[in-house]
């Protein structure tokens, strides 16, 4: 756990996050990380021993120390936890458009198409299904959540805390048709991942979204790829959420998961890649 509790306080140490963030993050991680720690060894030199004795014992304190069995990998839970100390001050950024661009592997190659959206709802978007390819054209079209439009207020008045943040999501207006079963009964996955991945969500929202992924019964770590942690979360049947996570950056670097055009999502046999910013330059 030593490599966790070093990891955490690397987070931690990002450049002047809120006094509050840290406290919290560090409160939330404390209860969930730190229990059952080994306690670190001690070793004590009797005062009556020579300097040979001594060295003796100096000697097998070292090579207690290498042969130490490394320590364990995180778990996917703790990635998750790890992601959300990051999140939670870890913010947005700010601009006029909150720019999209998602990428997949399609049958005849590497497909890529953006959008860019402004606070009063206005968008426009770049190779989105039935446009003219490379063309920016404006599209009026919502940000959605469970098949259902979301605005910026809405994302804004979402809970910080994980347990509220799924309630609050479970009570909201939502299309069945759009959403995969294991969430209409009540998983909740595909939209915690949207809240992380796709939409304008605070950073303290986006942190209670990675802690209530973390609650997830059954998510496993894959191990560590080129960008991040591959993390595998149950759904219906032998269903499974493939997605890798960089804890460090509070975000996800590729998921199995596409969302739809009618705000929902649906499992894909490639990675996708969305990568989000707010920025003042206007599509062209």
């Amino acid at each position: 756990m030593d490599d966790l509790k070093n990891a955490v306080a690397t987070l931690l140490a990002t450049p002047e996050p809120p006094a509050e963030a840290i406290t919290r993050s560090r409160g939330r991680l404390r209860d969930r990380m730190a229990r059952g720690q080994a306690r670190p060894r001690r070793f004590r030199l009797l005062p009556v021993m020579g300097m040979a004795v001594a060295a003796a014992v100096a000697v097998a304190v070292i090579v207690t120390g290498v042969l130490q069995p490394a320590a364990a990998p995180l778990s996917g839970r703790n990635v998750l936890l790890m992601a959300a100390a990051s999140a939670e001050h870890t913010p947005q950024g700010a601009g006029t458009y909150w720019h999209i661009t998602r990428t997949w592997q399609g049958p005849d190659g590497p497909m890529a198409e953006e959008s860019w959206t402004t606070r009063d709802g206005r968008r426009w978007s770049r190779n989105e299904p039935q446009a003219t390819p490379g063309a920016v054209v404006e599209t009026p079209a919502p940000f959605r959540l469970m098949g259902v439009e979301i605005g910026f207020a809405e994302l804004e008045g979402l809970p910080s805390d994980p347990e509220q943040l799924k309630e609050r999501i479970a009570g909201l207006p939502r299309n069945d048709n759009a959403l995969m079963l294991s969430d209409r009964e009540g998983a909740l996955v595909s939209p915690l991942i949207t809240l992380i991945t796709e939409l304008p969500t605070p950073a303290q929202v986006r942190a209670a979204a990675f802690e209530a992924l973390a609650a997830t019964p059954g998510v496993e770590n894959a191990g560590p790829v080129g960008d991040g942690q591959e993390l595998l979360i149950p759904l219906s049947g032998k269903l499974k959420v493939r997605m890798v996570v960089d804890p460090e950056a509070a975000r996800v670097t590729r998921a199995n998961v596409l969302l739809t055009a009618e705000g929902g999502a649906a499992i894909s046999g490639s990675y996708a890649t969305v990568t989000t910013e707010w920025t003042d330059e206007f599509p062209r």
